[in-house]
């Protein structure tokens, strides 16, 4: 097999750093295992060792600082077929030090590469998870107060099966990688470096005193035999397949035809109490029985019985890819708590969009086009103006029909609340 380099942006680091060789000798690796960019995929996060992923020529996913693991999960579990490396400097070890316990707890196949120079080398030279406590780093006396992790000793307490310390100057550093990437299970390498932009600038650290420090601790070589058991999302697999299949989801057949066409947006402002949740979820199941593909988002304060509660809806003949909503086709304005998560979506509006609005709901000044309905002086409660609105949309004919509606609440509801809900927008209808 060739290099996986990425030869449009090779390796650059400080000169010395020894993440420049783990690169190279993580392409070897790869190289001695016959793997193919398509085969492998690289997860990285922040600092030093968050630009792994782009000096090869894999898959990649580049995220948040400590979170590495949590998305080298998802992909794992995905596509286990996939060889999922992680690399991770002393920094990401420590802020996402629960991660790497529920990975270690877990045994699902993946590959942890720590990077463990001793500080923050990109951000200042501050102490780190794993600085030594009588190290000279920049964030003064402060790792002198704590005892520095002793990350293959944690894992191996919190159940990884493989752990391995090591030099990331050892000279046997490709087969390690190699036996590391290729055990089925999780796997750890701490690899000792240095940092030479940050660290040896005030600490005397050498490939040969990285051997000496590593000969004083306990010795990690690959399998931990207390930890050996079956890979998670093999285990995962085999316990799913035995269960019983779950029921699929009633299917909802197109009936009607809808009397919008083109990609329908609609908003719902309101706030706790007013069911605008459930008002969207009818919404879409009425445009999905017209054909509809339909998205629903919702958002509301963790006080979910107080404050505001808006819903975004989408409704599309074609899959619909990004959900956002910038210029409504209709807006429905039902309490001034919903308004005020939108006012400035409102004020950008032209007489194109319509909006729904309850008495007594003020809004921004505005381009749209306003209906204002009297929802108290019909002596509907609160709880079911949004339910009204629907109706009085689809009165309207817009967006959708009054057989879609009812078709959606047939759906929605069980016999007795169905029969309460028809008789609400007939009600309104009337």
């Amino acid at each position: 097999m060739s290099s996986l380099i990425n030869t449009s942006r090779p390796p650059v680091f400080c000169p010395g750093c020894s993440h420049e060789r783990i690169v190279h000798t993580l392409d070897k690796a790869f190289e001695q295992m016959g793997l193919d960019g398509s085969q492998v995929v690289i997860v990285s996060d922040i600092g030093c060792s968050g630009l792994f992923d782009t000096f090869f020529d894999t898959h990649a996913f580049h995220g948040l600082h400590g979170r590495a693991l949590t998305y080298a999960t998802g992909l794992k579990m995905a596509r286990p077929d996939l060889k999922v490396i992680v690399t991770m400097g002393d920094g990401g070890l420590g802020i996402g030090g629960a991660h790497v316990l529920s990975t270690c707890r877990r045994n699902i196949d993946l590959t942890l590469l720590i990077l463990n120079n001793f500080n923050y080398g990109m951000t200042g030279g501050q102490c780190s998870s794993t600085t030594p406590q009588e190290a000279v780093v920049g964030s003064g006396f402060l790792n002198q107060l704590e005892k520095p992790v002793d990350i293959c000793q944690v894992a191996a307490a919190a159940g990884a099966a493989f752990v391995t310390r090591t030099s990331s100057y050892a000279p046997d550093l490709v087969d390690q990688m190699a036996a590391a990437i290729s055990y089925d299970g999780f796997s750890i390498l701490d690899m000792w470096g240095m940092c030479p932009g940050r660290y040896t600038k005030r600490n005397k650290i050498t490939p040969r005193s990285i051997e000496a420090d590593l000969a004083g601790l306990p010795p990690f070589q690959g399998p931990v035999p207390s930890n050996q058991r079956k890979e998670y999302g093999s285990a995962y697999r085999e316990v799913a397949a035995r269960l019983p299949k779950p029921a699929q989801p009633e299917k909802i057949e197109a009936r009607f035809q809808p009397p919008a066409s083109g990609r329908q947006e609609v908003l719902i402002l309101g706030s706790a109490g007013q069911r605008i949740v459930t008002a969207g979820e009818i919404f879409c199941l009425a445009g999905m029985t017209g054909g509809w593909h339909a998205t629903l988002k919702n958002d509301y304060p963790i006080t979910v019985l107080r404050g505001h509660s808006v819903s975004e809806m989408v409704l599309s003949q074609q899959p619909v890819d990004y959900t956002g909503i910038d210029r409504p086709n209709v807006v429905v304005a039902l309490a001034d708590e919903g308004v005020g998560r939108r006012k400035k979506m409102l004020s950008r509006l032209g007489g194109d969009t319509l909006i729904i609005k309850a008495a007594g709901v003020a809004l921004p000044e505005t381009g749209a086009t306003v209906r204002e309905f009297d929802f108290k002086a019909q002596k509907l409660k609160s709880q079911d103006w949004a339910l009204a609105s629907l109706a009085v949309l689809a009165r309207m004919d817009r967006v959708i029909s009054m057989e879609m509606l009812k078709a959606a609440l047939a759906i929605r509801f069980k016999k007795g609340i169905l029969e309460a809900a028809v008789e609400l927008v007939d009600r309104v209808v009337g």
